[in-house]
């Protein structure tokens, strides 16, 4: 049976965190319908998740003394361009945000239906054992005790790299050790510095920047990192390296790794702060390679490869697949029953 609320005229909070309900002992008194008793009734009519869930909208007008927020203010900062929160939230503040928020534009308060444009919930760092960390199981990671072994960069850097950044992901020793090495390798790359102008690969830089620049963006910290361990891995591939390429690469990496980046900046003298400096930008026409390394199959099996252009048409594809002296033994006296093309990749020729 419903049961109305009193009037209340005080609603400052109590010094015992109940609800300002407890302070009307006559309300909050009563016998209990069913078996006489004494009873009290539950003054805590609203849990805190809801009760902390329109904050955003009283953050773009705190001063109003006549209103949560006045309609130009809202208007003017617009509702929440990104929301990141944990898995917890989705069921919790966030169902009451939505709710509240469409409550209020529906009798004209707010301007927009739906209070955040993007949602993510981020996963959470596990330990070793893959269980949520806990000092009772002992596989709680004390951030502290990393930086002081690693340092603060390795630290970042492995946080990052560690996985989806939606998803939970087991803490690994090793994976950390890794991180440390990454950084290290990019640290010795300033004892093969030479005195050449530009980038010595166009394309591969291009490709990084453009790969970095969107991942870091949609948050997939861990494919950025990735995407700088190749470049890394491409530039151990020659005898030296211009300023240029090494400035890139510690550019594209500051935002993850800051202090190691900007020490190399500095002592290398490669040009302005990294942190104030504009980001890197990309040409899309030199991102894509003029040619590739064609894969050709025979019922699956590999047997041969061949360097081709990138803007080779599928039919040639398959004539030039047929034409490797490996693939020629293996289809010789034989049906060919189907080619597959899988462009800009490779052909498998399927044979009986």
């Amino acid at each position: 049976m419903p049961v109305l609320l009193p009037d209340v005229t005080e609603y400052e909070p109590t010094d015992n965190g109940e609800s300002p309900l407890s302070k009307i002992t006559d309300w909050v008194n009563v016998k209990c319908p069913k078996c006489g008793c004494d009873a009290k009734r539950e003054t805590d009519t609203m849990p805190n998740w809801a009760g902390s869930s329109w904050y955003w909208l009283r953050y773009m007008d705190p001063h109003n003394d006549k209103a949560f927020a006045s309609k130009d203010a809202l208007e003017y900062w617009g509702k929440v361009d990104w929301y990141n929160g944990g898995m917890e939230h989705t069921t919790r503040h966030l169902l009451y945000a939505r709710f509240w928020n469409q409550f209020l534009y529906n009798i004209g308060l707010v301007p927009f239906k739906e209070p955040v444009d993007i949602r993510v919930s981020h996963g959470m760092i596990l330990g070793s054992n893959g269980e949520k960390m806990s000092k009772s199981k002992g596989n709680v990671i004390n951030p502290d005790d990393i930086v002081r072994e690693v340092g603060s960069d390795a630290l970042r850097t492995y946080e990052m790299f560690i996985g989806d950044y939606e998803k939970d992901a087991a803490w690994s020793t090793n994976g950390l050790k890794g991180c440390k090495k990454f950084l290290d390798r990019i640290w010795r790359l300033q004892d093969r510095l030479n005195d050449k102008d530009g980038y010595t690969d166009e394309v591969l830089v291009n490709r990084t920047i453009k790969k970095v620049s969107t991942d870091l963006v949609s948050m997939k910290y861990n494919t950025a990192v990735s995407a700088l361990m190749i470049m890394l891995n491409e530039y151990e591939k020659y005898n030296t390296v211009t300023k240029a390429d090494l400035r890139i690469l510690i550019h594209l990496l500051n935002p993850i790794a800051p202090h190691i980046t900007e020490e190399i900046n500095e002592k290398s003298k490669l040009g302005k702060v990294l942190c104030e400096s504009t980001w890197p930008s990309y040409d899309e026409l030199k991102t894509v390679e003029d040619s590739y390394t064609m894969i050709v199959q025979v019922n699956g099996k590999v047997r041969g490869k061949i360097e081709i252009a990138t803007d080779t048409t599928d039919a040639d594809m398959k004539s030039l697949a047929q034409n490797i002296d490996n693939v020629k033994s293996n289809i010789e006296g034989k049906e060919i029953v189907k080619v597959i093309v899988v462009p800009k990749k490779l052909v498998n020729i399927v044979i009986k």
